[in-house]
């Protein structure tokens, strides 16, 4: 589990033969999840400078593998008693989106990012969201796209700085919706929640 609190910016060596090598500060050991601008992967070599992971066929066919180049975000998993920021963030992406629209404002920056549509339900006005790894929080959601405002410190600690209209992103939308849709869509013929209900339930935990 994860916080979608990036704790470095790496960098990638190489990507090849579904082989991630990373050089990295992060001490990282033998079998350690980190999640890599989102994806939680798995340590399989480690370096004196970095490490390596490995990407399953499954991972590939979800992600854009070419964010699996130059710099990155990182994040190791979280250990017993790590103080809890953030967000629950699984590490599992969910699709790509795009951003079609940036914004400057007085205090932050809107961007607005376009999804397909069946994702739509799972992305919640004032909810959280994880965007490259980044716990972010929905302003609000339309019907094929949904706007976040950047603060400065977020957009000047981030690669999110460099995000151009066009700029692909993994998103993991939030794991209570998706858990709250799974069950009433197998348990009712009610096809999916209200944003206000899920909301509702959301703040009881």
């Amino acid at each position: 589990m994860f916080t979608g609190l990036i704790r470095e910016i790496a960098t990638v060596k190489s990507y090849q033969n579904n082989i991630l090598t990373i050089s990295s500060k992060h001490p990282a050991k033998l079998g350690d999840s980190i999640a890599v601008n989102g994806v939680c992967l798995t340590v399989i070599r480690v370096h004196r400078d970095g490490f390596d992971l490995e990407l399953a066929d499954e991972t590939r066919a979800i992600i854009d593998e070419s964010k699996m180049t130059g710099k990155i975000h990182i994040e190791p998993a979280m250990m017993m008693g790590d103080r809890f920021e953030g967000h629950i963030v699984q590490g599992h992406v969910d699709c790509v989106g795009t951003v079609s629209q940036i914004t400057p404002r007085e205090n932050g920056t809107d961007f607005i990012i376009s999804v397909d549509p069946e994702h739509i339900t799972h992305i919640i006005p004032k909810g959280s969201i994880t965007i490259d790894g980044i716990s972010l929080t929905v302003n609000d959601v339309q019907q094929e796209h949904f706007r976040l405002t950047i603060i400065p410190h977020t957009l000047g600690n981030t690669l999110m700085k460099h995000y151009r209209i066009g700029t692909k992103l993994h998103i993991e939308t939030d794991v209570f919706a998706r858990y709250i849709d799974h069950i009433l869509a197998h348990r009712s013929s009610k096809e999916s929640m209200s944003w206000e209900e899920v909301d509702t339930i959301q703040m009881s935990y």
